[in-house]
Protein backbone atom coordinates (compact mmCIF):
# COMPACT_ATOMS: atom_id res chain seq x y z
CA UNK A 1 0.00 0.00 0.00
CA UNK A 2 1.96 2.95 -1.26
CA UNK A 3 -0.53 5.49 0.50
CA UNK A 4 -1.80 6.21 3.99
CA UNK A 5 -4.30 4.14 5.60
CA UNK A 6 -7.37 5.60 5.01
CA UNK A 7 -10.78 4.68 7.01
CA UNK A 8 -13.37 6.47 6.99
CA UNK A 9 -16.07 6.73 10.33
CA UNK A 10 -19.37 6.82 9.89
CA UNK A 11 -20.82 8.68 12.53
CA UNK A 12 -24.11 7.38 13.38
CA UNK A 13 -25.16 9.35 16.18
CA UNK A 14 -23.58 12.40 18.93
CA UNK A 15 -22.32 11.69 21.97
CA UNK A 16 -24.34 13.42 25.02
CA UNK A 17 -23.17 16.79 26.18
CA UNK A 18 -21.19 16.24 28.57
CA UNK A 19 -19.04 13.75 26.64
CA UNK A 20 -18.29 15.92 23.60
CA UNK A 21 -17.41 18.69 25.54
CA UNK A 22 -14.71 16.58 26.76
CA UNK A 23 -14.33 14.21 24.29
CA UNK A 24 -15.88 15.62 20.94
CA UNK A 25 -17.79 13.54 18.42
CA UNK A 26 -17.37 9.68 18.23
CA UNK A 27 -15.81 10.33 15.34
CA UNK A 28 -13.00 12.01 17.73
CA UNK A 29 -13.21 9.26 19.85
CA UNK A 30 -12.37 6.81 17.46
CA UNK A 31 -9.97 8.56 15.92
CA UNK A 32 -7.95 8.68 19.44
CA UNK A 33 -8.63 4.53 19.80
CA UNK A 34 -7.58 3.93 16.29
CA UNK A 35 -4.71 6.11 16.27
CA UNK A 36 -3.32 4.48 19.89
CA UNK A 37 -4.11 1.10 18.00
CA UNK A 38 -1.97 1.92 15.51
CA UNK A 39 1.20 2.96 17.16
CA UNK A 40 0.99 -0.08 19.55
CA UNK A 41 0.91 -2.81 16.20
CA UNK A 42 2.19 -0.62 13.57
CA UNK A 43 3.92 2.67 14.22
CA UNK A 44 5.31 3.27 10.83
CA UNK A 45 1.56 3.29 8.94
CA UNK A 46 0.30 6.56 8.26
CA UNK A 47 -3.31 6.48 8.97
CA UNK A 48 -5.79 9.23 7.74
CA UNK A 49 -9.32 9.60 9.07
CA UNK A 50 -12.41 11.53 7.84
CA UNK A 51 -15.45 11.70 9.93
CA UNK A 52 -18.90 11.67 7.95
CA UNK A 53 -21.82 12.17 10.08
CA UNK A 54 -24.51 10.18 8.45
CA UNK A 55 -27.88 11.19 10.48
CA UNK A 56 -30.19 12.64 8.07
CA UNK A 57 -27.54 12.94 5.48
CA UNK A 58 -27.19 11.33 2.36
CA UNK A 59 -23.42 12.33 1.89
CA UNK A 60 -21.88 9.36 2.20
CA UNK A 61 -17.89 8.88 1.24
CA UNK A 62 -17.24 7.55 -1.88
CA UNK A 63 -15.97 4.31 -1.62
CA UNK A 64 -13.12 4.36 -3.74
CA UNK A 65 -11.19 6.77 -1.81
CA UNK A 66 -11.34 4.70 0.98
CA UNK A 67 -9.37 1.83 2.19
CA UNK A 68 -11.69 0.93 5.08
CA UNK A 69 -15.05 2.20 6.67
CA UNK A 70 -16.21 2.19 10.80
CA UNK A 71 -19.55 2.59 11.59
CA UNK A 72 -20.74 4.57 15.35
CA UNK A 73 -22.67 3.41 18.02
CA UNK A 74 -26.20 5.13 18.35
CA UNK A 75 -29.49 5.82 19.82
CA UNK A 76 -31.38 4.76 17.44
CA UNK A 77 -33.11 1.10 16.29
CA UNK A 78 -30.91 -0.47 13.34
CA UNK A 79 -33.76 -2.35 12.52
CA UNK A 80 -36.15 1.10 11.80
CA UNK A 81 -37.30 2.08 9.00
CA UNK A 82 -36.35 5.92 9.39
CA UNK A 83 -35.04 6.65 5.97
CA UNK A 84 -31.46 7.66 6.76
CA UNK A 85 -31.10 3.99 8.25
CA UNK A 86 -32.48 2.45 5.51
CA UNK A 87 -29.96 4.65 3.41
CA UNK A 88 -27.12 3.53 6.01
CA UNK A 89 -28.02 -0.09 5.24
CA UNK A 90 -28.21 -0.14 1.46
CA UNK A 91 -24.86 2.09 1.32
CA UNK A 92 -23.44 -0.56 3.27
CA UNK A 93 -24.58 -3.53 1.64
CA UNK A 94 -22.99 -1.43 -1.61
CA UNK A 95 -19.21 -1.08 0.10
CA UNK A 96 -19.21 -4.90 0.63
CA UNK A 97 -20.82 -6.38 -1.91
CA UNK A 98 -20.05 -4.19 -5.13
CA UNK A 99 -16.41 -2.23 -3.39
CA UNK A 100 -15.61 -5.37 -1.76
CA UNK A 101 -14.16 -2.81 0.89
CA UNK A 102 -13.83 -3.95 4.58
CA UNK A 103 -15.87 -2.57 7.43
CA UNK A 104 -16.15 -2.25 11.16
CA UNK A 105 -19.34 -2.28 12.92
CA UNK A 106 -19.55 -1.32 16.51
CA UNK A 107 -23.36 -1.91 18.56
CA UNK A 108 -25.44 0.00 16.33
CA UNK A 109 -22.83 -0.62 13.56
CA UNK A 110 -22.83 -4.33 14.23
CA UNK A 111 -25.99 -4.60 13.99
CA UNK A 112 -26.40 -2.36 10.47
CA UNK A 113 -23.72 -4.52 9.38
CA UNK A 114 -26.05 -7.67 9.99
CA UNK A 115 -28.83 -6.19 8.84
CA UNK A 116 -27.14 -5.03 5.26
CA UNK A 117 -26.17 -8.80 5.12
CA UNK A 118 -29.41 -10.16 5.27
CA UNK A 119 -29.54 -10.99 9.16
CA UNK A 120 -32.63 -10.17 11.40
CA UNK A 121 -31.59 -7.62 13.87
CA UNK A 122 -34.21 -6.62 16.62
CA UNK A 123 -35.14 -6.06 20.73
CA UNK A 124 -33.39 -8.79 22.93
CA UNK A 125 -34.71 -9.45 26.57
CA UNK A 126 -33.01 -6.27 28.63
CA UNK A 127 -30.15 -4.08 28.72
CA UNK A 128 -26.39 -4.82 28.55
CA UNK A 129 -24.40 -2.09 30.26
CA UNK A 130 -21.00 -1.11 31.30
CA UNK A 131 -17.87 -3.89 31.61
CA UNK A 132 -19.58 -7.58 30.40
CA UNK A 133 -18.02 -10.49 29.95
CA UNK A 134 -18.02 -11.99 26.05
CA UNK A 135 -17.37 -15.26 26.18
CA UNK A 136 -15.28 -16.26 22.55
CA UNK A 137 -15.96 -18.98 19.75
CA UNK A 138 -13.40 -20.69 18.40
CA UNK A 139 -13.26 -18.04 15.94
CA UNK A 140 -13.03 -15.09 18.56
CA UNK A 141 -10.33 -17.56 20.22
CA UNK A 142 -8.08 -17.25 17.07
CA UNK A 143 -8.64 -13.95 16.04
CA UNK A 144 -7.73 -12.43 19.64
CA UNK A 145 -6.29 -15.36 21.69
CA UNK A 146 -8.29 -15.05 24.34
CA UNK A 147 -10.77 -17.14 26.12
CA UNK A 148 -12.88 -13.92 26.95
CA UNK A 149 -13.43 -10.71 26.69
CA UNK A 150 -14.26 -7.45 28.46
CA UNK A 151 -15.62 -4.62 26.80
CA UNK A 152 -18.50 -2.10 27.79
CA UNK A 153 -21.90 -2.32 26.38
CA UNK A 154 -24.62 0.04 25.93
CA UNK A 155 -27.29 -2.04 24.80
CA UNK A 156 -30.88 -3.71 24.42
CA UNK A 157 -31.15 -4.20 20.54
CA UNK A 158 -29.11 -7.52 19.11
CA UNK A 159 -28.91 -9.35 16.23
CA UNK A 160 -30.05 -12.67 16.12
CA UNK A 161 -28.68 -14.72 13.85
CA UNK A 162 -25.53 -15.08 11.82
CA UNK A 163 -25.19 -13.92 7.95
CA UNK A 164 -24.02 -16.19 5.89
CA UNK A 165 -20.58 -15.93 5.07
CA UNK A 166 -19.51 -14.54 8.33
CA UNK A 167 -18.86 -15.86 11.74
CA UNK A 168 -19.83 -15.40 15.38
CA UNK A 169 -17.29 -14.15 17.52
CA UNK A 170 -18.79 -14.37 20.63
CA UNK A 171 -21.64 -14.12 23.00
CA UNK A 172 -22.73 -13.25 26.17
CA UNK A 173 -25.93 -14.15 28.77
CA UNK A 174 -28.78 -11.48 27.02
CA UNK A 175 -27.10 -11.65 23.30
CA UNK A 176 -25.80 -14.33 21.48
CA UNK A 177 -23.81 -12.90 18.80
CA UNK A 178 -21.38 -10.63 20.07
CA UNK A 179 -19.25 -10.07 17.31
CA UNK A 180 -19.08 -10.86 13.24
CA UNK A 181 -16.06 -11.64 11.18
CA UNK A 182 -15.40 -12.34 7.83
CA UNK A 183 -11.81 -12.11 6.67
CA UNK A 184 -11.20 -8.96 4.65
CA UNK A 185 -14.49 -7.85 4.72
CA UNK A 186 -16.45 -7.68 8.27
CA UNK A 187 -15.10 -7.12 11.41
CA UNK A 188 -18.08 -5.96 14.17
CA UNK A 189 -18.44 -6.24 17.87
CA UNK A 190 -21.82 -5.51 19.80
CA UNK A 191 -20.17 -4.04 22.46
CA UNK A 192 -18.25 -0.49 22.74
CA UNK A 193 -14.47 -0.46 22.86
CA UNK A 194 -13.99 3.43 22.62
CA UNK A 195 -15.83 3.64 25.76
CA UNK A 196 -13.99 4.47 28.62
CA UNK A 197 -15.45 5.25 32.76
CA UNK A 198 -16.32 8.85 32.42
CA UNK A 199 -18.24 8.38 29.10
CA UNK A 200 -20.20 5.08 30.58
CA UNK A 201 -20.59 6.85 33.93
CA UNK A 202 -22.24 10.01 31.91
CA UNK A 203 -24.55 7.30 30.00
CA UNK A 204 -25.45 5.70 33.17
CA UNK A 205 -26.29 9.12 34.94
CA UNK A 206 -28.23 10.73 32.14
CA UNK A 207 -30.55 7.00 31.15
CA UNK A 208 -31.19 6.75 35.82
CA UNK A 209 -32.01 10.24 35.56
CA UNK A 210 -34.75 10.29 33.24
CA UNK A 211 -36.18 6.49 34.36
CA UNK A 212 -34.60 4.40 31.70
CA UNK A 213 -32.26 3.08 34.28
CA UNK A 214 -33.60 1.84 37.50
CA UNK A 215 -31.32 2.68 41.13
CA UNK A 216 -30.31 -0.67 40.93
CA UNK A 217 -29.33 -1.06 37.63
CA UNK A 218 -27.51 2.37 37.77
CA UNK A 219 -25.50 1.88 40.99
CA UNK A 220 -24.49 -1.69 39.46
CA UNK A 221 -23.56 -0.10 36.33
CA UNK A 222 -21.65 2.17 38.12
CA UNK A 223 -19.49 -0.07 40.18
CA UNK A 224 -18.22 -2.13 36.87
CA UNK A 225 -17.62 0.95 34.91
CA UNK A 226 -13.98 1.12 36.40
CA UNK A 227 -13.07 -2.24 35.83
CA UNK A 228 -10.48 -3.24 33.49
CA UNK A 229 -11.67 -3.99 30.29
CA UNK A 230 -9.79 -4.72 26.48
CA UNK A 231 -10.91 -1.97 24.56
CA UNK A 232 -7.33 -0.79 23.56
CA UNK A 233 -6.54 -3.98 22.48
CA UNK A 234 -9.76 -4.39 20.12
CA UNK A 235 -8.76 -0.87 18.50
CA UNK A 236 -5.42 -2.91 17.73
CA UNK A 237 -7.06 -5.31 16.32
CA UNK A 238 -9.31 -2.73 13.82
CA UNK A 239 -6.18 -1.44 12.44
CA UNK A 240 -4.74 -4.88 11.85
CA UNK A 241 -8.02 -6.05 9.90
CA UNK A 242 -8.11 -2.86 7.87
CA UNK A 243 -4.40 -3.54 7.05
CA UNK A 244 -4.39 -7.32 5.91
CA UNK A 245 -7.64 -6.31 4.06
CA UNK A 246 -5.73 -3.00 2.31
Amino acid sequence: MTHPLRIAVLECDTPIAPVVAKLGTYGDIFEGLLTRGTQATNPTTEVEISKWNVVDNPDYPNPHGFDGFLLTGSKHDAFGDDQWITSLTEYVRNVLQSHRKPVVGICFGHQILARALGARVGRGEGWEVSVEKISMTDAGKALFLKEELYLHQMHRDIVFEVPQGCTNLGFSPRCGVQGLYKPGQVLSIQAHPEFNDFVMSKILEMRHAKGVFSEEMYQDGLARSKKEHDGEMFGQRIIEFLLEAA
